[in-house]
């Protein structure tokens, strides 16, 4: 899969992700209120809302793009209906040619992780047919139960030709206060990055593996160690536009090929039509804002990797 995702960035010469994570006040009010009017003030509005928004968007970036991002706690939140939409989206985002990277940072053991892993990437069999789940191409995941926790991905991985990405130094302001710690004279970030590489050795899709790794662009100059620990694994990287990464913080996280790397932005691109830059914000420009907004973060990267 990881082959299919380094193609997918060189045809469109954008190694970006587009998170699609939308909240209610990212949606544009005549999305909105044609929802409520359909289904009321209940989840199924909401979740008709976040469907419709997420297709204007896709609609309008998925030949700029390899892959989106859909972060599964956003739909969740609305029980079964955003769920539904949020398997809609999946599925609409393969219709227009766009990898998906399921975000929902799944951890467990034995039977349970491989059930996370079937939902999410696999399959199961009923019958003489496998059933498929959510059916993304990509997962994160959390790798605080180690192994036991992640071999059953990578099994899975490996029988559906799907890929995963390991949380290993996250954007967020306080993810030192495990991730930072030291153990056995380096820190944690370290040694589940060389973990990673070891884990990867088990998925190889050409350079890369199909195990890859997540770590914060608000974190640049641990990028650049954690590129030396993990040369197969590709790195997501969060972080980027509203969290306060850019385009320069990234260089490190790529190869000399200016491979090995794919960075995500969601509210800069899914909200941007809310910025004034991208037009005025009463208009709900929502697609054209989104696209000019890709453009920016296309040229913001590549500007740095020359």
């Amino acid at each position: 899969m990881i082959r299919k995702l380094i193609d997918g960035i060189k045809r469109t010469e954008a190694p970006i992700v587009v998170g699609l994570d939308p909240k209610v006040d990212f949606i544009p009010k005549r999305i909105l209120d044609k929802a409520i009017s359909q289904h009321g003030e209940s989840a199924e509005a909401v979740a008709e809302a976040f469907w419709q928004f997420n297709k204007e968007i896709v609609d309008h970036i998925h030949d700029l793009v390899p892959a989106v991002k859909p972060q599964i706690a956003m739909y969740e939140q609305y029980g079964i209906p955003g769920l539904i939409a949020y398997k809609k989206t999946v599925d609409y985002c393969h219709e227009k040619g766009l990898l998906v990277i399921a975000d929902v940072k799944r951890g467990d053991i034995g039977s349970t992780s491989e059930s996370y892993a079937l939902s999410h990437l696999g399959g199961t069999k009923v019958g003489s047919s496998i059933v498929k789940g959510f059916d993304a191409d990509f997962a994160t995941v959390n790798p605080y139960l180690g192994s036991d926790g992640v071999k059953p991905f990578i099994n899975v991985c490996n029988e559906f030709d799907k890929g995963i990405f390991v949380l290993v130094k996250t954007s967020n302001p306080s993810s030192g206060e495990l991730q930072d710690k030291i153990a056995d004279g380096k820190p944690l970030y370290e040694t589940v990055g060389a973990l990673v590489e070891e884990w990867g050795a088990q998925s190889m899709d050409g350079d890369y593996s199909n195990v890859g790794a997540v770590v914060g662009a608000t974190y640049p100059e641990i990028g650049r160690i954690l590129r030396d620990v993990m040369p197969h694994a590709f790195i997501l990287v969060p972080g980027y536009g509203a969290q306060g990464g850019k385009g320069s913080d990234l260089v490190h996280f790529f190869d000399k090929d200016g491979l090995g790397a794919i960075v995500n932005s969601s509210r800069g691109i899914i909200a941007a039509w809310k910025n004034e830059k991208y037009g005025d914000p009463a208009k709900e420009l929502l697609g054209e804002a989104a696209r000019a907004a890709v453009i920016d973060m296309k040229e913001d990267i590549a500007g740095a990797l020359k």
